[in-house]
């Protein structure tokens, strides 16, 4: 898998991809369209993180390389891959339980804060892993 030329953008199947592992200092790409809604991207190989309409969407802690990102609903689906362990945190619904699964395996159960951030980790070490949460 490689890197997201100018870090973010739409795939054909309306889903986005964002984000570059491989970098050495921060970039972001502010007011990005897509379908109506403003995103802002910053990444670089400490951090990945995603904001809608200037709410949180998505962080991962090193940073990642995420594709076909689609949400809808209580149903996220995406692709990521980055060069180690990574943690990941997510904005849903407040105080809601949801299913992780990962490469569809059922990894269990979390639930998320008052804020509505679900965290789990994900063992990659430079292969991409396919997440959906339910």
């Amino acid at each position: 898998m490689t890197v997201i030329e100018g870090l973010i953008r739409t795939e054909d199947d309306g889903s986005l991809s964002f984000g570059n592992y491989e970098l050495d200092t921060k970039f972001k790409v502010s007011d990005f369209d897509h379908f109506g809604d403003s995103y802002k991207v910053k990444t670089y190989k400490e951090i990945t993180k995603l904001e809608r309409n200037d709410l949180f969407v998505y962080e991962s802690v090193p940073g990642t390389v995420v594709r076909e990102f689609k949400m809808s609903g209580d149903d996220v689906e995406f692709s990521v891959e980055g060069y180690e362990d990574t943690q990941i945190a997510l904005g849903l619904e407040a105080e809601k339980e949801y299913r992780v699964y990962i490469d569809g395996v059922d990894v269990g159960s979390a639930k998320t804060n008052l804020g509505g951030k679900l965290v789990f980790s994900v063992e990659l070490g430079g292969e991409a892993k396919k997440i959906r949460v339910v």
